[in-house]
């Protein structure tokens, strides 16, 4: 008896070829994606969804510092000490309706973890009292303050201040602050800047990114594992109900799902590095080694160095640097070199006098404690019993001495 085939009709053929099923695994992995952005918008935008406010931003410029010691950069207020008390205060004024926005949030970078850092506010109602909530840090940046369920936010916010207290080992950068809605939009806003937005290399690793606040919103990643799961999930329900009784095997609809999940993680980074590289060249291109080293971050240190070298005698000499951050006293010793340049990595402490002996130089750079006389020619730091000294060179929180 002859035996009958049954071939699949073409256009099931068609449906089923290898394209058609990564076009599906792509587009159930899209979809997957968009149910777990709506998803977790449903737990984490508590605001109104529509005629929401809009959020209120901050820059640095418009910040005033009543303790400690910063400067206004380009890159924000870089906080550089803190005062006798190790505190810094950096206040803002405001005006706006507290229920509208339940959340305030920093931007900071470089904030270590043993600092202190607290947000501080005021009312209309309570103009005589300062309310107070603690800010955690991760990462080395401020995570957002929920402010909605506290007592004292309350009728207009009329002033906000952010306290920092503890041992600042390097510069602090404060970039700006908002006070936010927890809208949808807003939520969705910030994920996708923190997914998306640009994150400048900071010299740990080119291989690739660390978002800043991946550690209090949603991570990414995250997202895309669950995306790509939920899609695993469809995708084997449809292959189950559909695509197995056509012969067809789930392995490339699934491999699609995963590289659909990885092409979007590795576009983000291959995006940031391509904004990298032109900010790199906007910065540096086309200048001398010694303007390129002015336009980095410790330009103002490199330029006061240089001049302290027009000072200096040939090399070697002994030179001592007093820096109260690590970070200055390691960066003027490395643009001191070849010169015998001294530093504690651990501490801000100069070496007694006794220590620095009559023709050491002594270079002083946003240093606490470091007193000149300059009639009677007596340098005295720390404590210590004043030295003669002769002061070489002078500027704004600088200076360069000779020991006498």
């Amino acid at each position: 008896m002859p035996q009958t085939i049954d071939y699949p009709a073409s256009g099931a053929v068609a449906a089923t070829a290898p394209a058609w099923q990564c076009v599906a695994g792509g587009l159930l992995f899209l979809a997957s994606l968009a149910l777990c952005v709506l998803g977790y918008l449903a737990f984490a935008a508590p605001g109104p969804w529509l005629d929401a406010p809009p959020i209120l931003q901050w820059s640095a410029r418009e910040f005033s510092v009543t303790r400690g010691s910063a400067q206004q950069t380009e890159a924000g207020l870089v906080v550089t000490a803190p005062d006798a008390t190790r505190s810094v205060v950096i206040a803002l004024n405001t005006s706006f309706r507290a229920r509208d926005y339940p959340v305030i949030a920093w931007d900071a970078a470089n904030v270590p973890q043993g600092v202190v850092a607290t947000l501080l506010w005021y009312s209309d109602i309570h103009a005589s009292r300062m309310f107070r909530r603690p800010v955690a840090i991760e990462g080395g940046h401020l995570t957002p303050v929920s402010v909605s369920g506290d007592p004292g936010w309350l009728a207009h916010i009329r002033g906000l201040a952010l306290v920092l207290q503890g041992d600042f080992k390097q510069p602090i950068v404060v970039r700006g602050a908002a006070a936010k809605p927890m809208s949808a939009a807003q939520v969705l806003g910030d994920c996708a800047r923190e997914w998306f937005g640009f994150e400048p290399w900071t010299g740990a690793s080119i291989n690739g990114l660390k978002r800043a606040s991946e550690a209090r919103e949603l991570p990414l990643p995250a997202m895309l594992a669950g995306a790509a799961a939920l899609a695993t999930l469809g995708y084997a329900g449809l292959w189950r109900w559909r695509l197995r009784s056509l012969g067809v095997t789930p392995e490339v609809g699934l491999a699609a799902v995963i590289v659909a999940a990885w092409i979007v993680a590795d576009g983000g980074w291959e995006w940031n590095l391509l904004r990298q590289g032109a900010a790199t060249w906007e910065r540096y291109g086309g200048k001398s080694w010694q303007e390129r080293h002015l336009a980095a971050e410790d330009g103002p240190l490199f330029g006061f160095i240089n001049r302290v070298r027009t000072k200096l005698p040939p090399a070697p000499a002994r030179v001592f640097i007093a820096a109260d951050l690590l970070y200055f006293r390691a960066r003027a010793a490395y643009h001191l070199y070849p010169y015998n340049a001294y530093y504690d990595p651990a501490s801000p402490a100069i070496p007694p006098p006794g220590v620095v002996r009559s023709g050491d130089y002594l270079v002083a750079y946003r240093r606490q404690g470091v007193q000149y006389d300059a009639a009677e020619r007596r340098l005295r730091w720390d404590g210590y019993p004043a030295v003669e000294a002769e002061l070489l060179l002078a500027e704004p929180g600088a200076a360069l001495f000779q020991i006498r």
